[in-house]
């Protein structure tokens, strides 16, 4: 099973001192966590793509690119590539190129991005959101699955006998997940594919996406790529620790109070009882998050979102070593004792879809 870190990248004052820190302290930092998460042991660092304060990662690809060339291990990922006002083309061409440079090392999650105002900052309008998804995505994956690719649609100029360069690396595209808050559109269009689904898994409770990831499960099965139960399912999250659940809760309540998305609302007790948000020691997050299989079934990847709403770098690192030191070796060894024979235990990486091509290759020559 498949462990990590995801970031919004928002610039937030620290509420215990008042200070923000500048964009380029906030990039610099992301980085920062992104190679710590490798050194601890993690197996994926994702970034979000905004493009609108107080977010600073209107760049995936130039972020990912330069960690490629930091690290070793890690998987390089988004938490959001915004399929709706991205042009196809110019994902398709961005992604590759991050393969090559990244030797494989990189997956996607499309999304369709929830913020009205920036729609129209890139030509698109938000009330066709579900359509200009659906549209963009079809044409990305022929554009990665098809060397000379014609094509017209509705939101894009046509193309005649166009070619996306740099092509896959080995031929194979990057594995693509479909991330969801509320849209069952998304998880049909995951389902379809065979690619995977990612529950955002923050803001709402529980039964909201058992209902999203059952509904993929069963598509899929549909679909005719396995079973339901061998769907390729992600997971979101979200921690804060100390040795103390006490001190965890008196350390984390300024910051919750004040967080940029859901600062203002309900309160810490209220929030972490009715969500996954997990505040206390680590073994009240493995214990919580080894519960998640119970409502959501066996499922490939967990990432955790650990770095927002202020909390200063020095911080975050801290939760990165208990996460790496304590928590994920438990869950590891957990989930895999768990897990029933025939269901994946990771999702697909480049290495092993390369790996299940060659046979078909050496049969063809």
């Amino acid at each position: 099973m498949q462990f990590g870190i995801f970031t919004v990248g928002d610039v937030t004052p620290d509420p215990t001192t008042g200070r923000t820190p500048t964009e380029h302290e906030r990039i610099k930092a992301m980085t920062t966590i992104a190679k710590q998460a490798e050194d601890v042991g993690l197996d994926v660092f994702a970034t979000g793509e905004h493009h609108n304060p107080p977010f600073v990662p209107s760049s995936p690809t130039t972020m990912l690119g330069y960690l490629a060339a930091q690290t070793e291990k890690i998987i390089l990922s988004t938490s959001t590539t915004l399929i709706t006002t991205n042009d196809p083309v110019k994902i398709a061409e961005d992604y590759a190129m991050l393969q090559h440079l990244a030797d494989g090392r990189v997956d996607l999650m499309m999304g369709r991005g929830n913020m009205a105002p920036v729609y129209p900052w890139f030509g698109q309008d938000i009330r066709q959101g579900i359509p200009l998804a659906l549209e963009h995505y079809r044409l990305l994956r022929r554009l990665w699955d098809e060397d000379v690719v014609d094509w017209q649609g509705q939101f894009r100029t046509p193309l005649q006998g166009f070619t996306s360069t740099p092509r896959p690396l080995d031929g194979i595209p990057p594995f693509v997940w479909h991330g969801s808050i509320r849209s069952p559109e998304i998880a049909e269009i995951a389902a379809f594919h065979g690619d995977g689904f990612f529950a955002n898994n923050i803001f709402w409770p529980k039964e909201h996406y058992i209902a999203l990831i059952n509904l993929y499960r069963e598509r899929y099965e549909h679909y005719g790529h396995g079973r339901a139960d061998q769907a390729i399912v992600g997971l979101g999250g979200q921690v804060f620790m100390r040795r103390n659940a006490k001190d965890a809760v008196d350390e984390f309540r300024p910051y919750f109070d004040n967080a940029p998305v859901y600062g203002h609302g309900p309160s810490l007790e209220d929030f972490t009882d009715q969500t996954p948000l997990t505040v206390g020691t680590p073994e009240q997050v493995i214990e919580k998050t080894l519960t998640f299989a119970d409502f959501f079934g066996d499922y490939q990847r967990q990432l955790f979102l650990v770095d927002h709403a202020g909390l200063p770098l020095k911080t975050v690192l801290e939760q990165l070593d208990l996460l790496g030191g304590e928590v994920v070796p438990v869950l590891r060894k957990e989930f895999a004792a768990r897990r029933p024979a025939g269901v994946p235990d990771n999702p697909p990486t480049h290495a092993s879809m390369k790996a299940d091509r060659e046979p078909v290759d050496a049969a063809r020559q």
